[in-house]
């Protein structure tokens, strides 16, 4: 692995390996009750290689996901993000969590999300719409995670609809004992403050970063004033989602990382997390060194100027 720079700190192999590369270091956020550090770890790369969620996907190298999995945790991570529909043909995401962390820490938060569906054979089935099928993925997740409840799900919504009956099923569940809290993903303002007519919300994932979805600012912002967690997902990535990030870098990102002496990678990560102490990141990888280097991004502090061009890059959708 080659050296991360911070500004005028430089880390090397040995300090990425250290006790003082810390998931801590950019601060932390309440989803509820369940403290957590804002730099947290997406398995939704975990089960396979290549493009993830995809049928016939090539199942990932089980104990390397095993151990990026503890090395999030060794790091301080303490918010994993996952869902019962993250899975290959021979490995799910759950499983791995449940085998790489089982029996888990107190301070382990782990958030999973209900509402798509796949099939066995990996293909998309839409999305549980009824109350009886939204128990049935929750109870699929407390399954294969081998709890008794979840810390937090989230429910993915596709289209503006009206999210109240779903929203309300789940509500349920919170009551009777099988959900801690809950929040929202792929949603709008409107549907934001539906739900919130019916149960608290503790977090919104969408997906958001450098010139992706700048018509998201307004609920960064609502969710910042409410003590909302916002929780975006495609950070690192943007347009180039489940495929992972592109080769054709904006010149302006490639700039300001050098500046910082970072990688674009760890550049958009410290952007995100400069939009505000609710925000938090769920960067995912299933290679160690990258893991690290996410981490270290949480060090990065970005100047004035340089806030300012990356925002004006971002608002034109770049």
């Amino acid at each position: 692995m080659t050296s991360e720079t911070l500004g005028s700190q430089t880390l090397g192999p040995e300090t990425l390996r250290s006790k003082t590369l810390s998931a801590a270091v950019a601060g932390t956020w309440k989803l509820g009750d369940l403290e957590v550090n804002r730099i947290g770890f997406g398995t939704m790369r975990l089960p396979q290689t290549g493009e993830a969620l995809i049928a016939g996907a090539v199942s990932g190298d089980r104990e390397q996901a095993i151990g990026v999995l503890r090395r999030a945790v060794e790091l301080g991570v303490n918010h994993l993000d996952t869902a019962a529909f993250y899975f290959s043909p021979l490995r799910s995401a759950n499983e791995l969590i449940n085998r790489a962390l089982g029996p888990y820490s107190d301070d382990l938060v782990i958030t999973t999300k209900v509402g798509p569906a796949r099939d066995a054979e990996g293909e998309w089935a839409g999305h549980a719409r009824t109350p009886r099928a939204l128990r049935g993925q929750v109870e699929e997740n407390l399954r294969q995670l081998g709890r008794d409840h979840l810390d937090v799900v989230n429910l993915r919504v596709a289209g503006d609809d009206s999210i109240a009956e779903r929203f309300g099923a789940l509500a349920e569940l919170r009551e009777a004992g099988l959900i801690r809290h809950l929040g929202l993903s792929n949603i709008t303002v409107g549907q934001l403050a539906e739900a919130q007519q019916i149960a608290p919300v503790v977090c919104v994932q969408n997906p958001y970063g450098i010139g992706m979805r700048p018509e998201y600012e307004e609920l960064v912002r609502t969710c910042g004033e409410q003590g909302i967690a916002f929780v975006p997902f495609y950070s690192i990535a943007g347009s180039g989602r489940e495929a992972g990030a592109g080769d054709g870098e904006a010149e302006e990102v490639l700039e300001v990382a050098r500046e910082q002496g970072v990688s674009a990678a760890q550049l958009r990560l410290a952007w995100a997390l400069h939009q505000g102490p609710h925000v938090l990141v769920i960067p995912g990888t299933s290679k160690v060194a990258h893991l690290e280097a996410n981490v270290a991004a949480g060090a990065v502090q970005l100047s004035g100027d340089q806030l300012d061009r990356l925002n004006s890059l971002h608002r034109q959708g770049i």
